[in-house]
């Protein structure tokens, strides 16, 4: 039954759920209105008993990896084939991330046109990014309260371009957004201040959605304030059918503290209010911990400590996967999955956007 690459696992709950799936990359979880719901793109969920009775499905996918999931199942409202491109679906507008350009993006692209799925990369170029320079002049960069207009209008602009295409295509229909990196809180911040209607699903990929935490030593905000400002601004998460907010997030490495003064890691909230799920990873021997720290681990860890406040967690190798999820949205985690389209490989270092990849988020874009 198993077919697909090995090299992902995907774990898959809501910030506030009671439940949690972890198990190989193609089976995900999904809890929408206070019920539990078991996807799996191999084959239809099992008919509600009543009363309900709880199912539990075990794959092996190889030597490296295996789930479990166990889940209340629902009926089958309805079918939809992930991989016919004869359905046209509602078209996409991808939104690059801080340093990204249009390019890297294409591949993306082509990818979800193979599912049915047109879209519109807002167009951004890398030098355009010199723009947040001018928030350098704002007496707010200095004291860590900046806010993303004026200095980030340039960017709110392309977006609203790429919007607008969009909307032709759709011809009057919905839209979704997808949103790299900072381009899941720039969205965030699109959607306020424009108000578009017409946008019925948010997607973020790697987007470093959470504020970094005050008064840490060592920690400084590199955003300068926005992401307090989108916190305090924007509009909360959601998963509601007329608009759903989707966070993906990656396990690709787990960083380490830069002088260790523990024998293990320490755990963090994956979500606000949420502690980590209680749930076994198994993967190869190879994989970078907390314990078994390089040079490598704590490079990273210190990246990710600028972020959530924290060195020793999982991330995606630049967006801790803590500040990846939104307290509200449906909250995905991806086992083996890299930040950015640049220095990526669809095999050794597959990004958000890799082919194999998307095939584990691209039907929130069908529905």
């Amino acid at each position: 039954m198993c077919r697909r690459s090995k090299s992902h696992i995907c774990k898959v709950h809501r910030s506030f759920g009671r439940y949690n799936c972890h198990g190989a990359h193609h089976v995900t979880t999904e809890q929408e209105g206070g019920k539990d719901m078991a996807l799996a793109p191999s084959f239809k969920p099992l008919p509600l008993p009543s009363p309900p009775q709880k199912h539990t499905l075990q794959f092996t996918t190889s030597r490296r990896f295996s789930c479990t999931c166990s889940a209340v199942a629902q009926p089958d409202s309805s079918s939809t084939s992930l991989s016919s491109s004869s359905v046209a679906h509602r078209p996409a507008v991808i939104l690059p991330g801080l340093g990204n350009n249009t390019g890297d993006y294409q591949k993306l692209a082509l990818t979800l046109q193979g599912y049915g799925v047109s879209s519109v990369v807002a167009n951004v170029s890398r030098i355009d990014w010199l723009r947040n320079a001018a928030g350098l002049v704002d007496p707010n960069y200095w004291r860590g309260t900046l806010q993303p207009r004026p200095v980030l209008d340039w960017y709110l602009n392309r977006v609203d371009e790429a919007v607008n295409e969009a909307l032709k295509q759709s011809q009057g229909g919905s839209l979704s957004i997808i949103g790299h990196s900072a381009g899941g809180w720039l969205a965030r911040v699109y959607m306020e201040e424009f108000r578009k209607a017409n946008i019925s699903l948010l997607l973020t990929l790697g987007s470093p959605l959470q504020p970094p935490p005050k008064g840490l030593p060592g920690v400084v905000d590199q955003t300068r304030g926005l992401l307090n400002y989108v916190e305090k601004n924007c509009r909360k998460a959601v998963y509601t059918p007329e608009l759903r907010y989707v966070c993906i997030a990656g396990r690709y490495i787990q960083g380490s503290r830069f002088f260790d003064d523990s024998n293990s890691a320490t755990t963090i909230p994956v979500a606000i209010e949420q502690s980590a799920p209680d749930i076994a990873i198994a993967s190869d021997t190879s994989t970078l911990t907390s314990t078994d720290a390089t040079f490598r681990t704590r490079f990273v860890g210190q990246g990710y400590k600028q972020v959530c406040g924290q060195a020793d967690v999982w991330g995606d190798g630049v967006v801790p996967e803590v500040s990846a999820h939104l307290e509200g949205a449906l909250n995905i985690s991806l086992e083996g999955v890299y930040h950015s389209p640049v220095g990526s490989d669809d095999e050794s270092r597959p990004w958000y956007g890799s082919p194999a990849v998307v095939e584990q988020w691209v039907h929130h874009l069908l529905n």
